[in-house]
């Protein structure tokens, strides 16, 4: 099933308990902004919890209330924060890896309620879970079923599916699958640019095969031949992507096509759709628009593993410096910050991150932050400027 149960009145005061911001919702009706004279804090107009999240989320209250008293597990993490699904986790929901579902799947039974998280999951283990009996509680993102139906769609016409993105995360995995549903099926990942472009040489015919295959080892789909299967290609995306990357890569390819056989022959081998998601795309240019005033730094909260999180990171770096934090937890203090750099797969902490003088902090979320981890940054911050929240008249 693809839709809630119909109790969304019952479990909105639980929402808002968890999730809402009293904060986030005045810095909104004040235009985004507050100044004192102490600092000034300016919120992104895009930001947070995006429809797809706010659905899933919203699901997974509902399952619960629905079913009290049966086995509730969850499919990996619903959405990339931890805030939340250590929320689930109290409410008594299970997470099971999409490893051990895939493994155990079998055990499931038809008393058991099983979530499917936002992004998603490869298509044998939904068949699989579905062929148990269980009550299956469908929260994929319809901007990633969109993509799913490309990729099929490619693959039903001998196209394989060439998809910007991260090739162990669990949106581009089940994307992935949706090539295997038919025989003439094949993908194969690239998560940038660089690796890109590794292909658009191999199909204008540089670089040696060994050498090709050993580089997208653990990219590409079962039987994958770079000498057969990148004549004809669809271009996809994971949704979290960043947007200027994805269109850059698919023109990136569709000239190497061109180049290899002709600009006559592109309707025959060439495939592409935009499928970043509006919310992706909407919190990017937040981000860009915010950047073309003056800033002293950017927070950029959201988990460290949320794909849509770090591209916000990077936008935001590339004009001024941007810290991206998980909670208010990792505003140490005024002179320490603990964050994961861009690009970095571990945290540091660092010194003198939040000027003496009055300054400028921009703040940003990504689409699986909730609004009452982005209320709490922002009362840490003026906390420590001495501003209290009467203050800058967010109380």
């Amino acid at each position: 099933m693809q839709k809630g149960f119909g109790l969304k009145t019952v479990i909105e005061g639980s929402l808002r308990r968890d999730y809402h911001s009293g904060i986030v919702q005045r810095l909104r009706d004040n235009g985004f902004r507050v100044a004192t004279p102490q600092v000034e804090i300016r919120l992104a107009e895009e930001f947070g919890f995006c429809y797809g999240v706010d659905r899933a989320v919203e699901y997974a209250y509902e399952t619960m209330e629905k079913f009290p008293g049966r086995r509730v597990t969850l499919i990996g993490e619903i959405i990339h924060n931890p805030h939340v699904n250590a929320r689930l986790r109290e409410m008594g929901i299970q997470i099971l890896s999409p490893e051990d579902a895939a493994r155990d799947g079998e055990r499931f039974k038809a008393d058991d309620v099983v979530i499917i998280p936002a992004f998603g999951v490869p298509f044998r283990m939904f068949e699989t879970l579905r062929a148990t009996g269980c009550v299956l509680v469908d929260t994929t993102c319809g901007s990633v079923l969109n993509v799913w139906k490309n990729v099929e769609r490619y693959a039903k016409d001998g196209f394989t599916s060439v998809i910007h993105g991260k090739y162990q995360h669990e949106e581009t995995r089940a994307t992935a699958s949706r090539a295997s549903r038919y025989a003439a099926g094949h993908y194969l990942v690239v998560k940038d640019m660089d690796e890109a472009g590794l292909v658009c040489a191999y199909i204008r015919g540089v670089g040696e095969r060994a050498v090709f295959m050993a580089a997208f080892e653990r990219a590409v789909s079962q039987g994958f031949d770079p000498d057969r299967h990148l004549e004809c290609i669809g271009v996809a995306n994971q949704t979290t992507m960043l947007s200027s990357e994805s269109l850059a890569i698919a023109e990136a390819l569709k000239r190497a096509i061109g180049e290899r056989y002709g600009e006559a022959s592109l309707r025959e081998r060439f495939r592409s759709f935009d499928t970043i998601c509006s919310a992706t795309q909407d919190r990017q240019d937040a981000v860009l628009k915010m950047t073309k005033e003056p800033l002293d730094l950017m927070l950029v909260i959201g988990g460290y593993n949320s794909s849509n999180t770090n591209h916000l990171v990077d936008i935001a770096g590339q004009t001024t410096r941007a810290f991206h934090i998980q909670n208010a937890d990792d505003l140490l203090d005024a002179g320490r910050i603990r964050h994961k750099p861009a690009g970095a797969s571990e945290e540091i902490v660092t010194d003198g991150w939040l000027p003496e003088r009055r300054s400028v902090v921009g703040v940003t979320a990504g689409a699986s932050t909730p609004n009452n981890k982005i209320g709490e940054v922002v009362e840490r911050v003026l906390t420590f400027r001495g501003v209290t929240l009467e203050d800058a008249g967010l109380a």
